[in-house]
């Protein structure tokens, strides 16, 4: 996909409608169109990246500063009790808009039926240690 056919280059440049919520000089937030919970929200970098294995350091620093802004913003503004940061990268990670973004979704106890996309269950954990050790960087 080229920047040009890009939805999210589409609404950085005004080119798309979208209900913005904030942006600076990296990054551009807005409300998502598809909410998962009210105060559903999407953090973008300014600069088209496909995603986090390809956004630089500076836009990701910048995306997730304007991330963790947000979050407060909304359980202190709509009273919500949590908020999830989510990043899918990828198809197979549940990416539909291939331009790096970050989700804002404020959570609400008993109040939103969202769920976890996987039910946590214990692991082996010979094969964790395995793994964690062919994983390891130093």
């Amino acid at each position: 996909m080229s920047q040009s056919d890009c939805v999210f280059c589409g609404i950085v440049a005004g080119a798309i409608p979208s209900t913005r919520v904030f942006e600076d000089e990296r990054t551009y937030a807005f409300m998502d169109l598809a909410p998962a919970s009210e105060g559903h929200l999407l953090v973008v970098p300014k600069a088209h990246t496909k995603n986090l294995l390809e956004i630089p350091a500076e836009d990701l620093a910048a995306v997730a500063a304007t991330g963790q802004r947000l979050a407060r913003h909304v359980v202190e503004t709509l009273d919500a009790d949590g908020v999830n940061l989510i990043n899918s990268c990828g198809e197979a990670a549940w990416q539909t808009v291939f331009h790096f973004h970050l989700h804002v979704i404020p959570r609400y106890a008993g109040r939103d039926d969202l769920t976890l996309p996987w039910v946590p269950t214990p692991g082996d954990p010979e094969a964790i240690k395995a793994t964690g050790e062919r994983l390891a960087l130093v």
